[in-house]
């Protein structure tokens, strides 16, 4: 990523899961960093191991206030929201202040400093599609009103304000629907399928499966991710742009992979389905194969290899850390 050597990116969210990963990469590359992070779901572990580098800067505060960052800034990586259901259904006004004010706040930014802005979006402006893989073409099925609509509307609504900003203001915009993404530094307590199945299973107990289990995902490894959204950021399309995994497994073979993965079998424990929780979910990817040269490289049993001691170190470590 030569483009990254020398800029200032500034990453809003930078110490949260997929939001550390990607400082982790920009640092790598050369880049000066300013992660700006309030930690209501991240923390200062998951980037503790970059503090004290060159340009490397950690803020605490809010972007849903006003956001000034001195100096000149290349690039605004807006990844900073909740972004699990036990998360947004726990914090519902501020994830829906971070998707509208945040973003506002976040545009201001990129636009003020002419930087280029790239924004997390997710899988979840699909809502629970009827449509199977899900194209960027595809306008969704999203119930408002529901308990998950505070995140599929915040993340809709900072797309369409992402975009206007295009159109009226001529900013420079990428725009990424991220689905599924697991690895290392995902929360014990995440609420999430992966996390939720590895800490039961390493602890012996039933892993939670949440109605007949037949529900699908599509899972990408977040170095593939990264990968993905580094590219996007260095390309010339504005998006959206679909960025998994699109192999399809039923949450039940998960269930399985994840045992597998951690050699512990201890069995399922059915409990209710959440309301509005997604039948389905697999992207259609051939728009980022064909404007960026990417698809997902990790297959799901290497994925959950590398996973499952990050969450075996969490448990030993009585399930601190993680973002």
């Amino acid at each position: 990523m030569q483009a990254l050597d020398g800029a200032h990116v500034a990453v809003l969210g930078g110490a949260g899961f997929l939001g550390s990963h990607l400082c982790d990469k920009l640092v790598a590359g050369g880049a000066s960093v300013t992660v700006i992070d309030n930690f209501l779901t991240g923390g200062p572990d998951n980037i503790a191991h970059l503090t004290g580098r060159p340009g490397f800067r950690l803020v605490r505060y809010d972007v849903t206030d006003y956001l000034h960052v001195p100096g000149a800034v290349d690039y605004v990586l807006h990844f900073a929201s909740p972004a699990s259901p036990a998360d947004y259904l726990t914090h519902p006004i501020q994830t829906l202040k971070v998707g509208s004010l945040g973003t506002h706040k976040a545009l201001g930014l990129a636009r003020s400093k002419e930087a280029r802005f790239l924004l997390a979006s997710t899988s979840e402006v699909y809502g629970n599609p009827q449509v199977n893989p899900q194209p960027e073409s595809y306008w969704g099925n999203v119930n408002p009103v529901g308990p998950r609509g505070v995140y599929d509307e915040a993340k809709r609504f900072a797309e369409a304000l992402t975009l206007a900003y295009h159109r009226v203001h001529r900013l420079d915009v990428r725009v990424s629907r991220i689905f599924n993404t697991y690895g290392p530094r995902m929360r014990v307590d995440d609420g999430r399928a992966i996390p939720a199945f590895f800490s039961a299973a390493l602890r012996g107990e039933p892993l939670p499966v949440h109605g007949d289990g037949l529900q699908t995902r599509s899972l990408c490894y977040v170095d593939d991710m990264v990968d993905g959204l580094l590219r996007l950021l260095l390309s010339d399309h504005s998006g959206p742009v679909n960025l998994g995994n699109p192999h399809e497994v039923m949450i039940l073979e998960l269930a399985e992979a994840v045992q597998d993965a951690v050699g512990q079998r201890p069995g399922i424990a059915f409990h209710p389905r959440p309301v509005d929780d997604p039948g389905v979910r697999r992207p259609d990817t051939t728009l980022a194969e064909q404007v960026l040269g990417w698809k997902a490289q990790v297959s799901l049993s290497e994925g959950l290899s590398r996973t499952a001691e990050w969450f075996r170190l969490r448990l030993r470590n009585g399930g601190s850390a993680g973002g």
